[in-house]
């Protein structure tokens, strides 16, 4: 899959059919890899940290969950790029899945979450096969999973791991996990567990559309995510603008 460079993060140029069609091909040809959903504050993450960089540059597929990292690939020419976010994806092919006989397995939110989550996803996707989840708790970034855990998910014979820790945390499992485990897609969706759960709410439509979900998720949990948006957006602008001058320069 074509890919831009975006302050060195690997973004995939892409949207929903296409990453929905890739990882089915990736199924059909037990290829093992995982995919990270990268908003902006990902893009900012891994451009601070060189570890989190080449964990998300090994990815299969980086998709750009953010509006601003479409407007990023297309001033950089990139005009077939649109926005792929965690829950559009995750009910996509949660819903192509179940002609094509897909098992899945969920980990990630708390019991009550995850109950919700495979509850709406059996009325969205009927005859929708899930094989397992599991709730892990409480997890510190890196942090590797149990021998009993993984051995719950590999007996479960899903075909696709979707994953809903949030980034990096849900990033660093998968690629810390990837040769441990025997499914050959991991997703890491975050919060669309709790989206697709009904436990939080999506910004409308038009809000999404304008690229202002982050406007209002930072309404909705003003304490959690004010530095994530506030600040990481502002600095994600800042070094895009300079990464575009230094282009621009080198260019002439």
């Amino acid at each position: 899959m074509k890919t831009f460079n975006l302050l060195d993060v690997k973004v995939s140029v892409t949207d929903l059919g296409q990453a929905a069609s890739e990882i089915s091909q990736w199924i059909h040809d037990k290829t093992k890899t995982y995919v990270c959903v990268a908003p902006v504050a990902t893009i900012v993450d891994a451009y601070k940290d060189p570890a989190y960089l080449k964990v998300i540059n090994e990815a299969g597929m980086v998709t750009p969950d953010g509006v601003p990292l479409v407007w990023a690939g297309r001033l950089k020419g990139e005009k077939n790029i649109k926005r792929t976010c965690g829950p559009d994806l995750m009910r996509l092919v949660c819903g192509e899945g179940v002609d094509r006989g897909y098992k899945h397995f969920l980990y990630g939110a708390d019991d009550s979450t995850r109950q919700k989550l495979i509850d709406n996803l059996k009325m969205l996707c009927p005859g929708i096969n899930i094989t397992g989840s599991f709730s892990p708790g409480y997890l510190k970034v890196g942090e590797k999973e149990s021998a009993a855990v993984i051995d719950q998910i590999n007996a479960a014979g899903a075909d696709i791991l979707w994953i809903g820790l949030g980034s990096p945390k849900q990033d660093f499992w998968m690629a810390n996990h990837r040769g441990d485990i025997n499914v050959p897609v991991m997703v890491g969706v975050g919060a669309a567990f709790d989206f697709l759960a009904g436990v939080k709410k999506r910004a409308p439509v038009w809000m999404r559309q304008a690229g202002l979900e982050w406007f209002f998720r930072l309404c909705s949990e003003p304490k959690r995510l004010w530095k994530r948006y506030l600040y990481g957006n502002t600095l994600f602008v800042w070094l895009f603008f300079k990464e575009m001058i230094r282009s621009h320069e080198k260019k002439n």
